[in-house]
């Protein structure tokens, strides 16, 4: 016997069909939904599951989660965790009444099709995979019907330093090298003596004659690619910001160093590195 059930347009349990097809692994790390029992015989008898449902915890687990399942299928780098609520595409993905009418349109699972289950019928999880492929359609019917292919376009060309949390991901750090080799509007080329001078009045560390012309070493694109394979991705983009400009307080600001110290002794070490880069070139 199935259970009959109306609601008002605005009302979370229209996002109930959303929770029965999360992932069992998705499900288990929110609290809220966990609680839900399969079976909606049970739900209908109690209480203190339907206040839970029309709850503020509810409805933002069940965003988050839906979000989680969109995001990747916009085309951006990363998770959704590693970008913030400034970024359009984060905003978009939290496009949860979209979800909700596409996913029934595309498969025929919804609010009368989650209560024509019969009361005693334990709901089981869907396939991962299956779920993920259903939510790719879903997002590119969306991403079309919404006309929002333009913004899209228009954010991957243009990312904002807000857009991404501040993490030490490749998709931030991807970003950043971006953003200050070709979007800052201080950017300015210097020499390796003056990319290594304290700016904290501690001195100036000094290297032989042979790497002055480390300048125009660095803009030629072999030479650029060969040296930065000896360098880890967080030394690359410290020489990056410095060469640019940027001070060692700053740097160590943008790459979440505790004090300037530890980029002067990165800025040492890479030193080094080009030294003996360079001994073995001559």
């Amino acid at each position: 016997m199935s259970i009959a059930y109306s609601f008002p347009y605005d009302a979370n349990a229209r996002y109930l069909p959303m929770v029965y097809i999360l992932p069992e692994e998705m499900i288990v790390k929110c609290p809220t939904l966990r609680k839900l029992p399969r079976c909606l015989g049970e739900l209908a008898q109690s209480e203190e599951l339907a206040d839970l449902i029309n709850s503020d915890q509810f409805l933002n687990e069940i965003m988050d989660a839906v979000s989680a399942l969109a995001f990747p299928h916009f085309g951006f780098g990363g998770w959704k965790e590693h970008y913030t609520g400034y970024s359009p595409v984060w905003k978009l993905s939290y496009a949860i009444a979209l979800w909700a009418k596409l996913l029934e349109e595309e498969t025929g699972w919804g609010l009368q099709r989650l209560f024509q289950t019969p009361s005693t019928e334990i709901i089981p999880f869907f396939d991962p995979v299956h779920i993920r492929e259903i939510m790719g359609r879903v997002v590119k019917r969306g991403i079309a019907e919404q006309n929002w292919q333009p913004i899209l376009d228009v954010v991957k060309e243009m990312p904002c330093d807000e857009d991404f949390e501040n993490w030490e991901t490749n998709v931030r750090i991807d970003f950043i090298r971006k953003w200050y080799h070709t979007r800052s509007k201080r950017v300015q080329t210097i020499s390796l003596e003056e990319c290594l001078e304290d700016d904290d009045d501690h001195g100036v560390l000094y290297v032989e004659d042979k790497s002055a012309n480390f300048e125009n070493n660095f803009i030629e694109e072999d030479y650029v690619e060969q040296f930065k394979a000896r360098l880890s991705e967080k030394d690359m983009m410290i020489l990056e910001l410095r060469v640019m400009g940027f001070t060692y307080k700053e740097v160590a600001e943008k790459l979440g160093y505790k004090n300037h110290s530890g980029v002067i002794k990165r800025i040492k070490a890479i030193t080094k590195e080009f030294e003996k880069y360079e001994d073995a070139r001559h």
